[in-house]
């Protein structure tokens, strides 16, 4: 079998034109995501095999050869050659359940992790054995292992065709800069929201680039919706990294699975401005330290919650929308100012927008941190807006030197090797200049380039409530007048 190539995108574009029908596009990905999974397990599982059966023939169904090789063992029923077989028989999807309730059955931490819901009526079954038959790629060999391929299928479908989902997955170049910034060498490593895993993979490729072990990371992590928290299962079964995602699909924070942790860092991209969070469940709760915050906007939330699970010497990167650093709503001003005040803020980079598949909005990456050593009264403060290419007409990518510019000025900045201000980029401000600007941390006010007020609300999403308005308004008015004409008739007066 030919190993992931160039094509492997037009691939699934082929296999997602087999799924139209009754099911939306939307859920494309799920169908296809399950497939991926079980193709890549049984790759690897065959490789494997053959390895053994040339090394020491006979052992090729002992199972602790595979585990030793952080291998999934897979039934032979489960297997590729088993199913592809039977791609064109009415049962197909029956089959494809069978065998991941087998695989399931024979991997402890894949316990009600895959999907199983192949035989539904919905999902024709013609075609499912007709995507089946597309799959030609080897996606278990060593080379397609270090290609992130569940990360590409999904990155994959977000961008044809879009999606709600797409608010919990992060970009790989934002990713990939957030580590940059933090550097996940050894210790605990936490995201609170963790989305399909795309943090938690990207440091545990950063160690391995960095020549460091894997095994000197741990990985906590926590994801409100069960669809995603088992693609984060999955996304990190087939790597072989070892996570503690919680129990179960659960809330941050009314359910928090970690509650005992202390990281050593911290990566999230927290789903921006949500509205009903469960403050009113949570009045006394000891992350608030700084403060309440308010009911009707969870970003100081998180805020809050992740300065509190960081450990005496951890650092955080998380993603927020930039209403966040600006908002004079007492709640969030206050929380800002008493976490500036005790020196927590260490770096705010206002990024360009577009960068995400599903919302134009801009956001900036926030680092906070408790070991700031001798930086405590002051903020490095990083504007890059004008930065990246539009790889397409709604989405904006970064360039690896434009990473690297944003993280080694970071990194001069820490430990004070040959950093200097540079106008319309950078600039390290002190606590008292960020009192003068009453505590707002949008960097354009800080590195010299003009700075609109930014509420982190779409310009689409304001017209929208505009337009509403208005058009509420034409209602109202147009009752009154008729109500007006009715009590004038009432006394005999026509108009």
């Amino acid at each position: 079998m030919s190993t992931v190539s160039l094509g492997f995108e037009d691939k699934l574009w082929e296999m997602a034109d087999k799924l139209r029908g009754n099911i939306q596009s939307s859920e494309y990905k799920h169908v296809i995501l399950g497939l991926v999974f079980l193709k890549y397990i049984s790759d690897s599982f065959i490789e494997r095999y053959n390895e053994i059966k040339t090394k020491y023939p006979g052992m090729e169904e002992d199972r602790d050869a595979y585990e030793s090789e952080n291998v999934f063992f897979v039934p032979k029923e489960a297997r590729w050659d088993y199913i592809k077989s039977h791609a064109k028989q009415p049962e197909i999807g029956q089959i494809i359940d069978n065998a991941m309730i087998q695989i399931e059955r024979e991997n402890e931490t894949l316990k009600n992790v895959l999907s199983k819901n192949y035989s539904r009526p919905e999902l024709d079954k013609t075609r499912l054995g007709e995507m089946i038959d597309l799959f030609s790629f080897n996606l278990g060999s060593k080379e397609a292992k270090s290609q992130d391929i569940l990360g590409r299928v999904y990155e994959y479908f977000l961008k044809k065709f879009g999606s709600t989902e797409g608010e919990f997955y992060t970009p790989p170049t934002m990713v990939n800069l957030m580590v940059n910034m933090i550097e996940p060498y050894k210790g605990r490593v936490y995201d609170p929201c963790c989305g399909s895993g795309g943090m938690f993979v990207q440091s545990a490729r950063f160690v391995e680039e960095h020549q460091g072990r894997l095994g000197d990371i741990s990985i906590y992590g926590q994801e409100f919706t069960a669809t995603t928290w088992r693609l984060a299962k999955m996304n990190l079964a087939i790597r072989g990294i070892d996570g503690n995602l919680g129990k179960r699909d659960a809330d941050t924070f009314t359910d928090d699975q970690h509650k005992n942790l202390r990281a050593d860092y911290i990566l999230a991209n927290p789903p921006f401005n949500i509205k009903d969070w469960g403050q009113n469940r949570l009045q006394d709760d000891a992350r608030w330290k700084w403060g309440i915050p308010p009911a009707t906007n969870a970003n100081y939330a998180w805020i809050s919650h992740m300065i509190s699970k960081l450990s005496s010497r951890g650092t955080a990167g998380f993603v927020l929308a930039n209403g966040s650093l600006s908002t004079s709503r007492k709640e969030e001003y206050d929380i800002r100012k008493s976490i500036l005040e005790e020196g927590l803020v260490d770096c705010i980079v206002a990024m360009p927008s577009q960068l995400f598949y599903d919302v134009s909005i801009p956001v900036s990456l926030w680092f906070v941190t408790k070991d700031k050593e001798n930086r405590k009264d002051k903020v490095l403060f990083i504007d890059a807006r004008k930065m990246g290419y539009m790889e397409t007409r709604r989405h904006r990518e970064l360039t690896d030197d434009e990473v690297k510019k944003i993280y080694s000025t970071y990194h001069n900045w820490k430990k004070d090797e040959g950093y200097v201000d540079e106008e319309g980029f950078s600039k390290s401000a002190t606590l008292g200049e960020i009192k003068e600007h009453d505590y707002v941390l949008t960097p354009g006010r800080y590195v010299g380039i003009e700075e609109l007020e930014d509420d982190g609300i779409p310009f689409e999403v304001k017209m929208d409530e505009v337009t509403n308005e208005l058009s509420n308004l034409f209602e109202e008015s147009k009752f009154l007048e008729e109500k007006i004409k009715e009590n004038l008739r009432g006394i005999g007066y026509e108009l």
